[in-house]
């Protein structure tokens, strides 16, 4: 049986300000969750990111982190979106 992911996908998205990427990735190293890719682009003022997430050592549950990702983007006018990689891929199936 083929084990679980422990991956995560984490979206970002609205008008660009200073620090998105500061405060998202310092967030995920204090609970320990190591980036393994991001991809950012910035398009006509607005700010688009797609990281991938390893969550094997994370200090929080994937539903904290989430949680924790959601109130930061609120405070920073943006939309940060946490999804299982599995769950992802699922979704997007061609």
């Amino acid at each position: 049986m083929e084990k679980a992911s422990d991956k995560t996908i984490i979206t970002v998205l609205g008008k660009d300000t200073v620090g998105i990427i500061a405060k998202v990735c310092t967030y995920l190293s204090q609970q320990n969750i190591n980036v393994l890719d991001i991809s950012q682009t910035i398009v006509q003022g607005y700010f688009n990111m797609m990281m991938i997430v390893e969550m094997n050592g994370a200090n929080v549950s994937f539903a904290e982190c989430s949680g924790a990702l959601d109130r930061i983007g609120d405070e920073m006018g943006v939309s940060i979106k946490c999804q299982k990689e599995e769950i992802f891929e699922k979704m997007h199936r061609v």
